[in-house]
């Protein structure tokens, strides 16, 4: 019967009495396949439980004690499931954000180092070091190694918002970080990033930004209650909220790039003043 109702999903071809794989699954199912998405599946499963719980958060305010998996269970999936994602966007970002001329990216939080990697890719003259918990340092080295880059990226182990960041760089990529915070841990980070830059560094947040009103687009505002579920005091921020923590970190020439991805993220950039 599980095997019938899996292929009336088309998830399995029936020939008379065996089962095959069909084309999606093989893509999409299959770990051996770069189109795998196992991994976010999983992560997805593991967001489903504290969701029962959402009127008691809206209630509460905040996560519901009890609710959420133990973090062993969660790691693998929600670190692999981001290396899935960021895949399927990070060589479109890499091609559109200009970094010409730069030469030491920060990769704060960056996990298995996705974009780093694609940043790297696309600028041959680019190093990168990828700053993120020291648990995380397994998966990014496989991730590395699997692209043949143990040369121009690092991994340096570390707390964002408890430790400093070590060393000097023209650029600091902020990539889906700052919505797992409150409003101060977002601005201690944003500070912290942009005290790393160089005179002239280029400071680059990518986020799920709702607009002034705060009810839209879509996909963000509903992310935003999965950070009210899943975290202590993680939200989606508008453009305007991001932009003043950047501003009140000493950071000028402040844009929106014309890029989306397909769950409406946005890209935020500023510069450090020269003088």
């Amino acid at each position: 019967m599980l095997l019938n109702g899996l292929a009336a999903m088309g998830l399995l071809e029936k020939r008379e009495l065996l089962y095959y794989n069909s084309e999606a699954a093989k893509t999409l199912l299959v770990k051996s396949s770069p189109r795998y998405v196992g991994h976010m599946i999983m992560h997805h499963h593991h967001l489903v439980q504290p969701w029962y719980h959402l009127a008691e958060a809206v209630k509460n305010g905040g996560p519901v004690e009890g609710a959420r998996l133990p973090e062993e269970e969660r790691r693998e999936s929600f670190l692999m499931g981001m290396f899935n994602t960021a895949m399927a966007t990070a060589p479109t970002i890499a091609k559109e954000v200009d970094l010409k001329g730069r030469k030491h990216l920060l990769d704060l939080g960056g996990g298995p180092g996705t974009y780093a990697i694609h940043f790297c890719r696309e600028n041959p003259g680019l190093k990168t070091t990828v700053f993120d918990l020291s648990t995380t340092e397994p998966f990014a080295q496989k991730t590395i190694e699997r692209f043949g880059l143990g040369d121009r990226v690092r991994f340096a182990g570390g707390n964002f918002i408890k430790d400093e960041i070590p060393g000097r760089y023209d650029v600091a990529w902020l990539s889906h970080i700052l919505h797992g915070e409150g409003p101060a841990g977002c601005q201690k980070i944003i500070d912290k990033a942009a005290r790393a830059l160089e005179p002239g560094g280029l400071c680059l947040i990518h986020d799920f930004f709702l607009n002034d009103n705060l009810d839209g687009p879509l996909f963000p505002a509903l992310f935003s209650l999965n950070m009210l579920v899943n975290t202590e005091e993680g939200r989606a921020y508008s453009e305007a909220q991001v932009m003043k923590m950047m501003e009140k970190a000493g950071l000028g020439n402040l844009r929106r790039l014309p890029f989306e991805g397909p769950t409406q993220s946005g890209i935020i950039a500023a510069t450090v003043d020269c003088s």
